[in-house]
């Protein structure tokens, strides 16, 4: 791949990959950083990647760059954790996307990435095993328990609104 392909990659998906990456995280700054992380690494083996793997690598290389933050951080933990109480049941209104993400946020990793790339992104189960390197059997069992784990979350939270 050349510098122009790259540039063209560049401005074909920063975005989506951004939004994938936020949608799993949901943290701007660190989505950013994230995509920025996967971008460098690209550049430096833009010699060694063929532009029609390039979507596949950029993908794949901004979901492990997510899981690795996402372990050292768990390894950590926040202070946001311990210092912030939960006043959830103190709500009136919910909005409906927060109770999405919350839905989503009861997912394992793997199992809202997949989800995520599918429904959200639109990539069919070869491009999604690509990226999260699985096969596409196993791409499409954890669609389908993700889905099943989201719709008994979401009818529970229709029963108390």
């Amino acid at each position: 791949m050349n510098t122009k392909e790259y540039n063209t990659i560049v401005r074909s998906y920063s975005d989506n990959v951004y939004r994938f990456i936020l949608k799993n995280i949901r943290d701007e700054e660190k989505a950013q950083d994230i995509v920025q992380d996967a971008f460098e690494k690209m550049w430096k083996k833009v010699e060694e990647i063929p532009f029609e793997k390039a979507k596949s690598y950029l993908f794949t290389t901004a979901y492990r760059t997510m899981i690795d933050l996402t372990r050292r951080e768990k390894k950590q933990g926040s202070w946001e954790e311990i210092t912030e109480p939960t006043t959830r049941a103190t709500q009136d209104h919910i909005d409906l996307s927060e109770i999405l993400q919350n839905a989503l946020g009861k997912l394992s990793e793997v199992q809202r990435s997949v989800v995520m790339l599918r429904d959200y992104e639109g990539y069919d189960y070869k491009e999604i095993g690509e990226i999260c390197k699985l096969t596409e059997s196993q791409v499409k069992v954890y669609i389908f328990r993700a889905r099943k784990q989201l719709k008994e979350y979401l009818v529970s939270v229709e029963t108390v609104i």
